[in-house]
């Protein structure tokens, strides 16, 4: 939870394709005091079956910026192997990758106190993200 002197995090992925949570997806979350400073890994998770990160490391007091990370080459080429009959994934197959953006990285500013929740939604050619609740 956040406190007064720091901003917590939380994330949730949907693949779109499936109209289903994305699960164990790798999650990496790095923070920085500033637009200058060098980013800092605070660690990572994967996500459940829900699609849910529910175990992101604190932030550090005096962080405004917050990147986050996502593998999703990763998940992508196990649910291709796990189905191979999944249409968009296999067209790009040729290329040697199951899917365009092989990870996604989100940057966002933050503020001292706020709970930031940022959903991923997910599909093999596409993504889009906001500030949920």
């Amino acid at each position: 939870m956040s406190t007064s002197t720091t901003a917590s995090v939380s994330t949730h992925i949907l693949d779109t394709s499936v109209g289903r949570p994305a699960e164990a997806v790798a999650v990496h979350l790095s923070a920085r005091p500033g637009g200058e400073a060098d980013w800092q890994a605070l660690g990572g998770s994967a996500t459940d079956a829900d699609g849910r990160c529910k175990d992101l490391p604190a932030l550090p007091e005096g962080t405004t910026h917050v990147r986050l990370d996502f593998d999703t080459e990763t998940y992508f080429a196990k649910k291709q192997a796990a189905a191979q009959q999944d249409a968009p994934a296999l067209r790009d197959s040729e290329n040697g990758r199951p899917v365009f953006f092989p990870e996604v990285t989100i940057t966002f500013a933050v503020v001292p106190g706020e709970h930031y929740h940022v959903p991923l939604l997910l599909n093999p050619f596409g993504y889009s993200v906001y500030r949920g609740s």
